[in-house]
């Protein structure tokens, strides 16, 4: 239930309350505070209000940039699951809310207060501390007290009414939804077309006016004041132009915004198991479509819509010449628009086939790029190449085959097209030489200059319908990516405890989806917090899926997985995630500088932060021999860092928040003997104060372990420290051996036999 006690109203006025907020002087008892923290508190109250606890450490501030703005604050208050937007209110406004639930009013000094009620009657503002005791009333201020800090920023918010906007399906109505929003400014284009539209008329009344009276009473007189007129007319569309290409310019910019974050919180927010299930060149591909949306979206259909003003306005003024040729045109353009409809559903099957075969060509691009090491040194060039070319040739069958298929409804509508351009004024001038119509010469001319601009919006719609199957193509290839279900995420107002570390598992069966053998059954150990667990195996024991239950990557899990006490999947899982280090086996380094890196997770810490977790993981010596230090940058695919290297900033990138649980799964698998003693050497310092979780094939880098779980078919084998270990349990013992098989003195040693290999002819 909505927690209410922290904004507790008392409508009881109190005489010379009314005091300018966000000062010390109005917090008697209070001494300097931080405008940032108060901001940020306001939020978090009023919040509560709701039944939302926020999350502090989601909300990321760099140092000295200031208060976060309402944008940030907004999009802190989404992703929690509330409904919120910033907007500008003036005092009125205030004095009109009749909500129960409190308003923040964000201030000039970067803090912010509570409107938790209003006195209309006497004109002032109920105004709440937000770091305030629960019990204490809030404070009267009145407008000019309130406006001295207050310049209407204000922050509202309220649950989320059905499906919040970032869960809805992406598909048509999602972006009809996203237009829609943007109607105030399609407000204002929509005038100013009807404007543009009108003054369209004046250039061919103009001429018929010329030919009909001008030219034929030779009137000077009304040929200057045609002239003016058309003079005003042309500043007014001259401004009116510019007018709405800016507001198109700004309407196209924010679709083009809202959409590409849209569609990248919506990548983001996937599990893993999508994309370790589906080719990344095919994920690629289908979210590379968005930008064929994104030009539909802010071109053809804009300006299609735009131009159907024209049509509204011109089409009367056309019937009122000559409703003989109006209806020709009319008639035209409808017969253009059955070609094109005609053409629609076939259309829509071949651009199905493009899309597939563009998307097959663009998996094997991806992959030769991402796997380029692994196709030189294997020389699979001739290979890559060979696949390459039969798909660049499938995609190229399809696409010819489209463009064939496009060619037809081109031209069949070219010779109706020409016939609405210039047929219609050949009839037109044969029913004025027969006397069967009494259109003049000069309103015969206006007709043919505004004939063809009310057919091209009708023709544009129908070419706007047959390009929309393109459109819908590119939308069910991002739709495939984006509508998967989402990832769990802070919407499911989990809990949020401060860890100690102390890992149980009871009972535990996982199996992966779409496979019937589990890969852990009936697991059950315990580890008090603090403990250095190292995890042993053969081959699929499921090492590495005990990892992933711990980080919340699979969920569907039977039994009970519980981390001081409390159940995984009770806890929120960007919470969760932040509470733990990890570090696998072969860690990706984002281009940038050594520092950018460290402190990735945590962008708000300074340079001492980098170096101290640089220290701890032992990078600090490899670091200062760079060439700049901290501030080297590291090229994309860390070509300039050895494997040792990576491995010790991927710990310290992990330790920069300090964790209670570090994983290290397979983290020194792949380092040489030098690297890994390095590290190794440092594992009892950084597992100092917490709890460590190692995966290893290399037990003696596990020996110093308080505790080791053999696993074996998905069954625990044992937990014990290593010299238990070797003596009680036969799978730990043999795995031993095979790996310390060079310890033991050979007498007679067998000759070695030669590698031999697979040659061809």
């Amino acid at each position: 239930m909505p927690n209410n006690d922290a904004v507790t109203v008392d409508t009881a006025d109190r005489e010379g309350d009314s005091v300018a907020l966000g000062t010390d002087q109005a917090r008697p008892n209070a001494g300097p505070r931080n405008p940032i923290e108060t901001r940020l508190q306001a939020v978090i109250t009023a919040a509560r209000f709701h039944g939302v606890e926020l999350d502090r450490g989601t909300m990321r501030l760099a140092p000295n940039s200031g208060s976060p703005s309402p944008a940030m604050l907004v999009d802190w208050l989404r992703n929690a699951g509330l409904w919120a937007r910033a907007d500008r209110l003036r005092w009125r406004n205030l004095m009109k809310l009749k909500s129960s639930a409190p308003v923040v009013l964000l201030f000039s000094d970067g803090s912010a207060g509570l409107l938790v009620g209003v006195n209309a009657a006497r004109h002032v503002a109920l105004i709440k501390d937000p770091s305030a005791p629960a019990g204490e009333p809030p404070v009267p201020v009145d407008e000019l007290r309130l406006s001295q800090l207050w310049h209407g920023e204000t922050l509202m918010m309220r649950p989320q009414r059905g499906l919040a906007e970032e869960e809805q399906p992406f598909d048509f109505s999602w972006i009809f939804r996203m237009v829609v929003r943007e109607r105030r400014i399609l407000r204002d284009i929509g005038a100013a077309s009807l404007t543009l539209s009108v003054l369209t008329i004046l250039p061919p009344l103009v001429v018929m006016m010329v030919i009909d009276r001008v030219v034929v009473h030779h009137s000077m007189s009304t040929l200057a004041l045609i002239s003016l007129m058309l003079a005003i007319a042309v500043v007014f569309e001259t401004a009116l132009g510019y007018a709405r290409r800016e507001l198109i310019a700004v309407c196209g910019t924010r679709l083009d915004t809202r959409l590409n974050l849209h569609v990248f919180n919506r990548m983001l927010g996937l599990p893993l198991d999508f994309f370790e299930k589906n080719p990344a060149g095919q994920t690629t591909h289908r979210m590379y479509q968005v930008y064929r949306v994104r030009e539909f979206i802010t071109g053809r259909m804009l300006s299609t819509f735009l131009d159907l003003f024209t049509l509204f306005v011109l089409l009367p003024f056309l019937f009122y010449l000559s409703a003989t040729l109006s209806w020709m045109v009319l008639a035209s353009a409808v017969l253009i628009s059955m070609i094109i409809f005609a053409f629609l559903r076939p259309m829509r099957r071949t651009y199905g086939k493009v899309v597939r075969a563009e998307t097959e060509k663009s998996t094997v691009l991806v992959e030769t790029v991402h796997g380029i090491r692994t196709v030189k040194s294997l020389a699979l060039e001739p290979q890559q190449k060979d696949q390459w070319d039969f798909k660049v040739a499938n995609a190229g069958v399809y696409r010819l085959e489209a463009a064939r298929l496009a060619n037809w409804p081109n031209t069949l509508v070219t010779p109706i097209e020409r016939f609405a351009e210039r047929g219609v004024l050949l009839v037109g001038a044969y029913l004025v030489l027969t006397g069967q119509s009494d259109i003049s010469i000069g309103a015969l001319l206006a007709f043919m200059m505004l004939g063809f601009r009310v057919a091209q919006p009708l023709v544009s719609m129908a070419r706007l319908l047959e390009e929309m199957e393109e459109v819908r193509a590119a939308i069910g290839e991002v739709g495939t990516v984006l509508n998967n279900p989402q990832e769990a995420s802070s919407r499911s107002a989990g809990l949020r405890p401060r860890f100690a570390g102390a890992l149980k598992f009871e009972d535990v069966t996982f199996a992966y989806p779409g496979t019937k053998a589990p890969a852990l059954k009936d697991i059950s150990f315990e580890v008090t917090a603090g403990t250095m667990l190292g995890i042993v195996g053969k081959s699929g024991s499921g090492k590495s899926t005990i990892t992933r239950l711990l980080q919340g990557i699979n969920r569907t899990y039977d039994g009970y997985l519980k981390i001081d006490g409390i159940e995984l999947r009770e806890i929120d899982l960007p919470h969760l995630r932040r509470s733990f280090g990890v570090v696998l086996q072969d860690n990706f380094l984002f281009r940038g500088s050594v520092r950018d890196n460290i402190i990735a997770s945590r962008p708000g810490l300074t340079i001492e932060d980098a170096v101290r977790a640089a220290r701890l993981a032992g990078a600090e010596e490899f670091i200062e021999r760079m060439p700049a230090g901290y501030e080297t940058i590291i090229e994309e695919g860390s070509p300039n860092l050895s494997g040792g290297q990576k491995q010790r900033l991927a710990i310290a990138r992990a330790l920069i928040c300090d964790p209670r649980i570090l994983i290290l799964d397979e983290a020194t698998s792949a380092l040489d003997p030098e690297s890994e003693a390095l590290v190794n050497a440092n594992l009892l310092r950084i597992a100092r104060g917490r709890t460590m979780v190692i995966v290893s094939h290399r037990l003696s880098s596990l020996t110093e372990c308080d505790q080791i779980l053999v696993l074996d078919k998905g069954k625990v084998m044992d937990l014990a420290p290593h010299p238990v270990l070797v003596e009680r349990c036969a799978v730990y013992r043999q795995l031993w051996l095979q790996q310390n098989r060079h310890m033991e003195k050979h007498g007679n040693r067998p000759t070695a036999v030669g590698p031999v290999l697979a040659q061809g002819d």
